[in-house]
């Protein structure tokens, strides 16, 4: 075999030094960062004894696969500078390459051992064994290749890794950015057992669907450290953003879209928009997504509390109450169905708006509810708390409910069945930041913290306190997003074939979550002083362990964009059988021949308004 080429090269952009693997075209374009200093030290003499830092990049010319490896040691990669720029080449032998191969596929090698295996529909006493990424082989007692890194489940559940359905990392909204970002969120995603999210791409008004995708993707690529997926958000309406939602289907991997029915001329739509959306939806194969609260009750009522003299943040709540929500909730839910179009509801935030998707599934809407960590963990009396900054914090669209008992009573719903999974809406703003609005409630940037905190949210609330078993935590989590979302079975189950993205949950252990020792960037928690049973003690993200015990071990840019399918079975089965069986019909009838009353003349009498009554009255008076 000929020699290969080794090129060095200076990255100053690489901020993380840890294992990952970063694939951006497609596997044959990859870029594998690993350490193996003896490597080095062997064949690069230039490098410091001790072993100081520096890549390794394997280039084959057939199938254009590069293998790059780095050392820890100093803040930058070594850089030769033989040639002006930045490459320097040398030469590996093909033992070299063969010792290369074999340490790598060494350290691919997991196994999950003594614990038990659970999935949305089973918990089983199972061994796992993963290798290249993938879930190899499950079951007791297995023989595995050699050098595989052992991890002691005993006592422990194996699950897959959460799926957050609803984040918005550094998101422009109401005059700034949310303070985290695709690394720092993706990264305390990891840290709480969230081994993918799906994030939004929202335009501005009469900004192109295709360009907003393409910024959004340039932000994330660079930066996620978990695999992520992305929903478009349609915030106009014309024949071309039609064309577009479907070249996103068919070319770019989006299987979802959001419309907004509040924040009004930013993003709402109107019900003949959102019609007319809803209908493009149906006809690519795609989900409609609503933020259901109504925008122009919102905006009238914020202008009586502002004459009022109303200026603080339960001004968010008072404007916009559960019945705003849930008149929305409920025309979203009758214009889907209108259009035979599968519906999901984000951030469901209130009892009776809960009880408005039960109640339309129950009269068989195919529409799905996704109560948020938020408003399963906290409620919304905090909004009356004298500390200005602590309320601010909670702000949130919809906001939370002051009602108490709301939290417990969505959990309820979400063990049952009635709803049907979970995200976050992990919006978040640092107290600078939430002051623009600390004039007017208005201008209080909405969001709050939860990607790192709902798995444990949810475990405290849902299985700790007996109101769901492991299994249906797994659904909630993580597998119905993917069955919803169509990346099933990749994504949410331990299973053969399956990514290996899967954490090691210790179901007794607890911590207590706190703005202080979290790994967002945030710097409040909604949920601070909770202590929670069950604790992450290993993710497990495209086969590498990125968080052990309290350590995190990422890569910047590593995490890999997951396309996500039309037609979802999950969503779709029910709509097309419905296209198939209830079509309508015209009635085929003589046509009438009998008489047509005459009415005159077709020319509709002029409309008056009281104004102009009022003035035609006023000027007869005066001709008197």
């Amino acid at each position: 075999m000929p020699p290969r080429r080794c090129v060095v090269q200076d990255c100053n952009r690489v901020s993380d030094y840890e294992l990952g693997i970063s694939m951006h075209t497609s596997p044959a374009n990859g870029i594998i960062r690993l350490k193996w200093k003896r490597f080095v030290r062997q064949h690069r003499k230039d490098f410091n004894p001790k072993g100081s830092f520096g890549i390794c990049s394997q280039h084959f010319t057939d199938d254009c696969f590069t293998r790059a490896v780095h050392v820890k040691g100093t803040k930058r990669w070594i850089k030769t500078g033989s040639i002006p720029t930045i490459w320097k080449y040398y030469t590996l032998t093909s033992d070299s390459l063969s010792e290369l191969n074999h340490l790598w596929a060494q350290k691919d090698r997991i196994l999950i051992k003594g614990g038990i295996v659970v999935n949305d529909d089973d918990m089983i006493e199972a061994d796992v064994f993963i290798e290249s990424g993938l879930i190899k082989e499950v079951g007791k007692n297995l023989v595995v290749p050699g050098g595989a890194r052992v991890i002691d489940a005993q006592k422990k559940l194996v699950m897959p890794g959460g799926i957050d359905s609803h984040t918005h990392m550094q998101l422009p909204f109401m005059g700034t950015v949310a303070i985290d970002d695709f690394y720092s969120g993706t990264r305390a995603a990891l840290a709480g057992g969230t081994t993918m999210i799906i994030d939004f791409v929202i335009p501005k008004k009469g900004e192109s669907l295709l360009e907003a995708y393409e910024t959004w993707r340039n932000w994330a690529d660079e930066k996620v450290c978990c695999d992520y997926a992305f929903h478009v958000a349609v915030t106009w309406w014309n024949d071309e953003v039609g064309d577009e939602m479907e070249t996103l289907v068919r070319d770019k991997g989006i299987n979802s879209f959001k419309t907004f029915m509040a924040y009004k001329d930013v993003m709402m739509l109107s019900d003949e928009e959102i019609y007319h959306c809803y209908s493009k939806c149906k006809d690519i194969g795609a989900i409609a997504q609503v933020h259901a609260e109504n925008g122009s009750l919102i905006a009238e009522n914020a202008k009586k509390l502002i004459a009022l003299g109303i200026t603080g943040p339960e001004g968010h709540e008072l404007c916009r109450t559960e019945e705003v929500e849930t008149e929305a909730c409920v025309r979203a839910i009758t214009i889907a169905n209108q259009v035979n179009c599968p519906l999901y509801i984000v951030h469901v935030m209130s009892k009776s708006s809960a009880q408005a998707i039960c109640d339309a599934r129950r009269r068989g809407c195919v529409v799905v509810g996704e109560p948020i960590a938020a408003s399963l963990g906290t409620d919304g009396t905090t909004y009356w708390n004298k500390c200005w900054r602590h309320a601010a914090a909670h702000v949130m669209g919809p906001p939370l409910r002051p009602d108490p008992t709301t939290p417990g009573y969505l959990m309820d719903l979400l063990a049952n069945g009635d709803l049907q999974l979970t995200g976050t809406d992990n919006c978040t703003f640092n107290a600078d930041q939430k002051a623009l609005g600390k004039n007017d409630f208005r201008k209080i940037p909405n969001g709050v913290n939860g990607v790192e905190d709902r798995m444990s949210v949810i475990w405290e609330k849902g299985v700790a306190s007996g109101k769901m078993d492991p299994c249906r935590f797994v659904a909630v989590t993580s597998t119905t997003a993917a069955k919803i979302f169509n990346i099933y079975p990749r994504k949410g189950r331990i299973a053969v074939g399956s990514d290996a993205d899967v954490i090691v949950w210790d179901p007794e252990a607890t911590r207590v979550i706190s703005a202080k020792t979290h790994h967002q960037a945030v710097d409040f928690n909604i949920f601070e002083g909770m202590e929670c049973h069950g604790v992450t003690e290993v993710t497990i993200c495209q086969g590498k362990v990125v968080y052990e015990r309290g350590e995190l071990n990422v890569v910047r840019g590593s995490g890999r964009f997951i396309p996500t399918p039309p037609y979802a079975s999950y969503m779709y089965d029910q709509i097309i059988k419905r296209d198939e069986t209830r079509k309508l019909v015209k009635v085929e009838r003589e046509p009438y021949n009998g008489p047509v009353v005459n009415t005159g003349s077709s020319e509709l009498p002029p409309v008056v308004s009281p104004s102009q009554r009022k003035q035609k009255f006023q000027e007869q008076k005066k001709s008197e």
